[in-house]
C-alpha cells in the first residue's frame, strides 16, 4: 500500500516518521507543495492521499487525482468546506477528517486571548516596549466578572467552558444539540437572541455551514450589550468582517480575538515582512490595540499536529482497506 501526503511542513516530519516507523506495511511519500490539479499526478500509484485545508478542493482538482486512479482524500483537519463535495460525490470519493485533533488546544487559545483583551495586553505591552511603566489608562477586567455567552457546546465549546468555570465566570450557551452535562448545569438559553443580550462576551464554536454563514453581522450586534468581546476560533466566514470593523469603530465591540479570517487562504502562513500587505482591512485590523489576531494557530501544538498527522494516515489506511473508520464524514 502507499499513501501519498501533500503538504507536509517541517513540523509534521517528527510526528509521519514516527507513523511510518509503527507502519512499516505502508509507503509513504510526500511533498511541501500542496494538491493543485497540477501536484495532482505525484500521487500516481497511491492509493490514497493525505492533505491539508489551505487550498480550494475543486472538481478541476478532483478530477486531477480521480483520473490517476485516486478516490479517496484524508484530511489532516476538520473542515471540509473547502471541498467541491458535489463534485467528490459524482467522482465517488470518500472523504475523512480528524475532527478532535486536540479540543484543548483551541479552547486555551480562545481563553488566553480573551484574558489578554481583558487585561488589555497588547496595549500594555506596548508600552512596557517603550519603557513607559505607568499603570494608567491600561486598566483590565477580570474574567471572573463576565458573563461569557458559549454558542456551540461540542467537544471545543465544552472545553472552554471547563477552563472559565475555572476562572470564575458566569457562563450561558446555546446549541441546537443540547449536551447532556451542561444542559444538567443548566447553561443554555433558548435563543441566541438571548445569548447576545446576557454576555459580555461571545465566543464562536460552531462549524461553516450555511445557517451560521455571517451569523455575527450588523443585526446580531445590535442586540449585543454595549462593549461587547467577541470571540471566532471556529471558521472566518462565521463574521462579517465589516460588521464588526464599523462595530469597533463605534465602540459597540470593545475587543476581538480572531484566529481565523474570512478571506485567510494564501494570507495565513505566509511571510509579509518587507511586502506589500494584500489585504487592507485585515492590515488596520492587526494594528488595532483591541483586536488579537493570530494566523489560524489556535490548533498549533504539539499534541494536536501528532493526533492530525497519526488520524489522517490511520484514516487513509483504514479506507483503502475497505475498513470502517470514525473519521470518514458523511456528505
Amino acid at each position: 500500500m502507499k499513501i501519498y501526503a501533500y503538504g507536509i511542513r517541517d513540523d509534521e516530519k517528527p510526528s509521519l516518521k514516527e507513523w511510518e516507523t509503527a507502519h512499516p506495511e505502508v509507503e509513504v511519500a510526500f511533498t511541501q507543495e500542496l494538491l493543485t490539479p497540477e501536484t495532482a499526478k505525484n500521487a500516481a500509484g497511491a492509493d490514497g492521499v493525505v492533505v491539508y485545508q489551505q487550498l480550494p478542493y475543486t472538481r478541476e482538482t478532483l478530477q486531477a487525482l480521480a483520473d490517476q486512479g485516486i478516490h479517496q482524500m484524508s484530511l489532516r483537519n476538520v473542515g471540509i468546506d473547502n471541498i467541491d463535495l458535489k463534485a467528490a460525490k459524482e467522482l465517488g470519493f470518500k472523504i475523512s477528517n480528524v475532527a478532535a485533533y486536540s479540543p484543548n488546544a483551541i479552547a486555551e487559545h480562545a481563553a488566553i486571548q480573551l484574558a489578554r483583551i481583558l487585561r488589555r495586553s497588547k496595549e500594555l505591552d506596548a508600552k512596557v516596549a517603550k519603557r513607559d511603566l505607568r499603570w494608567a489608562p491600561t486598566i483590565g477586567r477580570e474574567v471572573r466578572m463576565q458573563t461569557v455567552g458559549v454558542v456551540g457546546t461540542g467537544r471545543i465549546g465544552r472545553v472552554l467552558i471547563q477552563i472559565l468555570q475555572g476562572f470564575g465566570a458566569k457562563i450561558v450557551a446555546y446549541d441546537i444539540f443540547k449536551n447532556p452535562d451542561i444542559d444538567k448545569q443548566g447553561l443554555y438559553v433558548d435563543s441566541l437572541n438571548e445569548l447576545y443580550a446576557k454576555s459580555d462576551v461571545i465566543s464562536l464554536h460552531v462549524p461553516s455551514v450555511k445557517e451560521n454563514i455571517h451569523m455575527i453581522n450588523k443585526d446580531s450586534i445590535a442586540k449585543m450589550k454595549d462593549g461587547v468581546v467577541l470571540v471566532n476560533v471556529a471558521r472566518g466566514d462565521l463574521v462579517d468582517t465589516d460588521a464588526v470593523v464599523a462595530a469597533l469603530d463605534s465602540g459597540k465591540v470593545s475587543g476581538m480575538v480572531m484566529d481565523v479570517y474570512e478571506n485567510e487562504i494564501g494570507i495565513f502562513n505566509e511571510d509579509w515582512e518587507g511586502k506589500k500587505f494584500p489585504d487592507a482591512r485585515l492590515d488596520d485590523l492587526i494594528d488595532r490595540p483591541n483586536v488579537l489576531v493570530t494566523p489560524h494557530t489556535a490548533f498549533y501544538t504539539t499534541k494536536a499536529v501528532l493526533e492530525m498527522v497519526h488520524q489522517s494516515f490511520d484514516a487513509a489506511v483504514a479506507i483503502a482497506n475497505g475498513q470502517e473508520t470514525r473519521n470518514l464524514v458523511k456528505f
